[in-house]
């Protein structure tokens, strides 16, 4: 039985990680092969060729959505299963991402569950997955489906009605849309800026009490949804401006430690620091100016 190989394209070692191991554990043998941004996948797609790419949207140097456009130009690689796997959920993102091309999406942070459903589905798509299935690697696919991070919801049911793009329309946005409003806690401790953490199985409203360019010190409300210690997240950063509207910054990262609070055991409010692990040097240079002024003032939103 042949290898399939699998392409990873992100510019965080971490998340690389995390796919890696998810894959292995799910099929042993297969091949992997990782790329730090668009640009360097771009020079290993024209020497070589993957059954599957995962690609991330923000990327250094090229990003995601210029390297699937890139790919969808040549013809080699038309045919080739193109997973985005990024937190830019809003759905004119992913309406832009259909128009270039990409097969599918799985949002950040992503289970397990979420990501090797959507592998076997693009496997199967292309006929590789019963090889795998046959030799007793992977398991058949099943009918279940993530209404968080399908293409499916986030197109109205039916993502074939939007046409694609020619190459020379599809120019790659910036900016992503304001990501939907989260409710406000009530009585939240006092900090530097509202956000929202979002982890594999949900989402907590929290403050930020302190940010530098290596993780963010937030508080969240204990709750039925705990943290836990390294586990995969994306940090919301809401910034308001004087007139009254806002918008988001996605960060990247894992949970490094979390303690409570206060000093005894019913503290009603946990201490979370979320290490960064996005390389991107845009998202890096908008830290350092978040951090300089001192305030969660809007004056420049990061992709994801």
């Amino acid at each position: 039985m042949s290898k399939i190989s699998v392409l990873i394209v992100d510019d965080a070692s971490f998340i690389r990680d995390l796919m890696k191991k998810c894959l292995r554990d799910n099929f042993p043998g297969i091949a992997l092969d990782e790329a730090t941004n668009g640009r360097k996948a771009q020079q290993m797609l024209t020497r070589q060729s993957f059954d599957l790419i995962l690609c991330d949207w923000e990327m250094p140097e090229m990003s995601g959505i210029e390297l699937l456009q890139w790919c969808r130009a040549q013809d080699s690689l038309k045919a080739t299963p193109i997973i985005m796997v990024t937190s830019r959920g809003d759905k004119e993102n992913v309406v832009q991402a259909i128009q270039a091309g990409i097969s599918d999406y799985v949002g950040k942070p992503f289970t397990n569950e979420q990501l090797i459903t959507k592998v076997k589905k693009a496997l199967h798509k292309v006929g590789k997955l019963q090889a795998l299935i046959a030799g007793g690697i992977a398991k058949p696919l099943g009918n279940s489906a993530f209404a968080n991070d399908s293409l499916s919801a986030l197109t109205g049911g039916n993502p074939n009605q939007v046409k694609p793009a020619s190459p020379a329309s599809a120019a790659p946005a910036r900016a992503p849309q304001p990501a939907p409003a989260s409710p406000r806690p009530v009585a939240m401790p006092s900090g530097r800026g509202q956000a929202q953490l979002r982890l594999p199985n949900g989402a907590m409203t929290c403050v930020i009490k302190a940010l530098s360019l290596r993780d963010a010190q937030i508080v969240v409300k204990r709750a039925e949804l705990l943290p836990q210690i390294l586990e995969s997240a994306v940090l919301d950063l809401e910034q308001g401006d004087d007139g009254g509207g806002s918008e988001v910054a996605r960060l990247n990262g894992y949970l490094h430690s979390i303690a409570a609070l206060e000093q005894k055991p019913d503290s009603e409010w946990l201490q979370v620091v979320f290490r960064f692990v996005d390389q991107d040097a845009q998202k890096m240079d908008y830290l350092s100016r978040l951090i300089a002024r001192g305030t969660a003032q809007k004056h420049f939103t990061p992709g994801a």
